[in-house]
Order: C-alpha cells, then structure tokens, then sequence
C-alpha cells in the first residue's frame, strides 16, 4: 500500500468535493497526475506549438513533448528537495494545460480580443482548465470542477497566484474562478508562491531554454559559430524579454560559460555523430542548471524535506542568467526573426476572424461542454469568454479547420 508523503498535511491532500478512491493503494498525489494524464486537455497539447511550429519539419517539440520533458525535470529536482514526485510531475504536466493554439502569439491575440471580458492570460487558463472547463467531476447541481484536484496540486502548477490587477502583465486567476482559487489558498500569504511550485517554473525554464536551443540549431536556424557574433543582439533580447538586469558582462561570461562544456558542438551538419553530441549538451545543460539550484537550496534550507511552504527555491544567478541567454537565442532566431512575423500575422488574423465567426453563430458551432456555459451567459461578456474558452482549447491545425470550415476560407 502506498503511504501518503509525510511531508504534506491532511488539508493539502482535500479537494474540493470530496471524491474517495475507487481503489486502495495510490496517493491523492498520485490520483492527482492520473487525471492530468487522462485529461483531453493535455492531449490536445500534441497539436500545439511550443515555439517553432513543430509540422514545418519533424524535429521541434509541441507543447506537449515540452511538458513531458519539463515533468521529467521536476519530478527529479523535486523528488532530491523532498517534495512529492508525483505531485511535482502532475503540477508541471498542467503547467501550460491552458495554452491556446500558436503558442504565445495566439494567447496575444486572445488576449487583445478578451479585454471586454478580463483578458486571456494562459496561465490563468490553465487554472481554468484545471477547476472548471476539463470533464471530470461535477457537484450536486450540475457544475464542472474540472479535474477537482487536490489543494496542493493546484497551488505548485500556480506559476502567478494572484488575480489580475492594473499594470500587471501576469496572473493566474480570472474573476470568475475565485471561488475554488480562494479555497487553494486558504491561509497562504497573498503572493507567496509554494516551493513545488517554485520548482515547477525553475524546470520549465530549464526544458524551455534548452531545448529550444536544441530546435534551433537542428532546423537550421541558428549556426553554432554565430552566436558570439549576435552576442549585442541576444544580450539586448535577454535584457527586454527574460532578465532585465541582466548586464553586458553577464552576458558574455554566461556563453563562454555554456561554450566551454565539454560536448559544445564546434559544428552541426545532421550526422548522427553530430546529433548525438548535441543531446549529450542538452543533457548536461540540464543536470547543470538542476543541480545548482538543487545545491543552493540544500545549503539554505538543510537535509530535510521542503514542502509547501518551508522553503524557497534557491537559483544561483550564474545559472539564472546562463538559462536567461539561453530563452534569448530561441526568442532572437526563431520567435524574433523576419521570417516568422508574416505567419504571426497571418496567425493573429485567424484567431481573430474565428472568435468573431464563433460569436455570430454560436452556440450551434460550439463543442458541446461548452452549450451550459453559453445557455448561462446572461451579458455579452459572459458569452465572449465562452467563446474565448472554446479558442483556447482548440489545436494549432483544430483552429485552422474550424475557421476554413466557419469562414468558407480554404485552410
């Protein structure tokens, strides 16, 4: 029989609804990342772009692949401080669960078309996923609670737990999800962050920065001797984008930093030879940052397990900013690049032609989960986000054929 981690107290084990076990023998963690895995929502993540699009050739990751890599990070790091491994792994499974179709361009896009309804924000979409939009558990009267997961599952994939407020670009909360995201942080001081949650983001960055960085120079759109030459370009980029006080000088010793490893590749030309060299970097780079922060706690914090909130996760900024240049070189070659602002633009333009065809012919062209939530709507800013929720949850190629077919536009 499985022994619930005696790191977590009984209030984080509750859900909402309470729902007992249809069997002996798991965790409520392990029950947990179960119907994270079984959630049509993180299958649909498979058609979703991560940063370049993954069909344009077969190497680069979805966003799925990005959230099974980053769950195999967290776990790991998780499971060395003391937290619960199969909380950690279903907390960074969820982590972009609410990510609309195009990447961060379409939760841009979302985002402009939804400020009559509170913004689109795609971590407050994946709360929303999580607590009320996933098909799982329903209370007495009818109403969806999502996947109805354990507190302490919902707070460490809580990357921003607080609502939107005026000025700030990031939240994690819409207003019309309080209700169960107030029962998550029931006794918590407003802002805090759990340290499964800080944990979390630390291994998404990790996933995120390198192997993107593998994407990049597999496609052909970084050359490995290039990079000292931009070396203006991505510090600028690092600096706007991912760490503002990042400074010249961090920015040189931090590539001379990833350069001088062992398996830098000097060249790329697609041997095998080539590729294996390149996925030991990515391998290194990984244990690298992981176990700085790993060290850099346990120093802070001692040999016990650190849980909930007893600890924060302690980054050294060597690594911060190493891991910071890293994000900079996707977003400089790929998500910057003169080549990729036309199929932004063409993106945008899509999502935007599809929510204004939804909301002419809704609710007869909705999935059918979300006809309550549209007979409920009573103002046009109710039936916006329901539309907006529809959006999100469609697939790169889902949302192309549902706007050929509304539009009459070929795809």
């Amino acid at each position: 029989m499985n022994i619930e981690h005696s790191g977590y107290a009984a209030r984080d084990r509750e859900r909402f609804m309470d729902e007992p076990a249809k069997r002996a023998g798991r965790t409520e963690f392990a029950r947990d990342r179960a119907r994270i895995i079984h959630s049509f929502a993180l299958r649909r993540l498979a058609a979703k772009t991560q940063v370049a699009v993954p069909w344009e050739r077969d190497f680069p990751r979805t966003r799925l692949s990005h959230s099974l890599e980053c769950a195999q990070v967290g776990r790991e790091l998780g499971g060395a401080l003391g937290a619960d491994p199969d909380l950690m792994e279903g907390a960074c499974l969820a982590h972009d669960i609410g990510h609309p179709p195009f990447g961060h361009n379409g939760e841009e896009i979302l985002n402009e078309l939804a400020v009559e309804c509170g913004g689109f924000e795609g971590n407050a979409q994946s709360l929303r996923l999580l607590v009320r939009l996933e098909a799982k558990s329903v209370d007495a009267e009818g109403n969806s609670l999502g996947l109805n997961l354990t507190r302490a599952s919902l707070d460490a994939a809580a990357k921003y737990p607080w609502p939107r407020v005026e000025g700030a670009q990031k939240f994690g909360v819409y207003d019309d999800d309080m209700e169960i995201f107030t029962w998550m942080r029931q006794g918590v001081e407003p802002g805090k962050v759990c340290i499964e949650a800080q944990i979390m983001d630390w291994s998404d960055d990790i996933a995120y920065s390198v192997h993107d960085l593998e994407d990049a120079i597999v496609s052909g759109q970084l050359k490995i001797d290039g990079l000292y030459a931009d070396l203006d370009s991505l510090y600028a980029e690092a600096r706007q984008s991912y760490l503002s006080d990042i400074t010249e000088e961090e920015a040189k010793r931090a590539l001379d930093n990833v350069h001088a490893l062992s398996c830098w590749p000097a060249q790329y030309n697609g041997t095998h030879a080539d590729l294996a060299r390149l996925k030991d970097l990515t391998s290194q780079l990984v244990g690298r940052f992981a176990l700085a922060a790993e060290r850099a706690t346990r120093n802070k914090y001692g040999s016990g397990d650190l849980t909930r909130y007893a600890a924060n996760l302690e980054i050294p900024r060597e690594q911060h900013v190493e891991v910071s240049m890293l994000k900079a070189i996707a977003g400089f070659y790929i998500i910057n690049a003169s080549s990729s602002q036309k199929k932004y633009s063409d993106q945008q333009q899509l999502i935007r032609e599809l929510v204004e065809a939804l909301l002419g012919t809704a609710p007869a062209t909705l999935e059918s989960f979300f006809l309550l939530d549209w007979q409920r709507a009573t103002t046009d800013a109710e039936r916006l986000r329901v539309v907006i929720d529809q959006v999100a949850c469609l697939t790169d190629p889902g949302a192309i054929a549902l706007h050929a077919r509304l539009t009459g536009q070929k795809s």
